[in-house]
């Protein structure tokens, strides 16, 4: 999984940037052979004023499902962070189950339409 961060009026610490890692590692690693890339951009909205302005945008490239887009606001960014991580890893866990599931209604569709065949084949064999 390959993680672009881009921090926006503020300089981004080691601290951040490890933090960053670190929190998308928990929240998206099971998932991680789905995921083609991650883009985290973060930034003070309101620069040394303060308030709550912290902002926290992530997107996930799916390739073939369509992107994840997940954005938090908080004082605090790490807690913007925490946040947008841990709704990341939800939102993109039940893309994937959506996609396992269509894919397991198809797969029994066909199941069904082979056997339904082979049912016909077996009747025209024994009249």
């Amino acid at each position: 999984m390959h993680i672009d961060i881009q921090a926006r009026n503020f300089s981004l610490t080691d601290a951040l940037n490890g933090h960053v890692i670190r929190r998308l590692g928990f929240a998206l690693s099971s998932k991680d052979e789905h995921i083609q890339r991650v883009r985290v951009r973060l930034s003070d909205i309101n620069g040394p004023r303060g308030g709550a302005d912290k902002c926290c945008h992530i997107q996930v490239i799916l390739p073939h499902l369509g992107d994840v887009v997940i954005e938090d606001t908080e004082v605090d960014l790490y807690a913007a962070i925490d946040r947008a991580a841990d709704r990341a890893g939800r939102t993109v866990g039940r893309r994937l189950a959506r996609l396992r599931d269509r894919e397991r209604s198809s797969r029994h569709a066909e199941q069904t339409l082979v056997s339904e065949d082979a049912d016909t084949v077996k009747e025209t064999e024994i009249r």
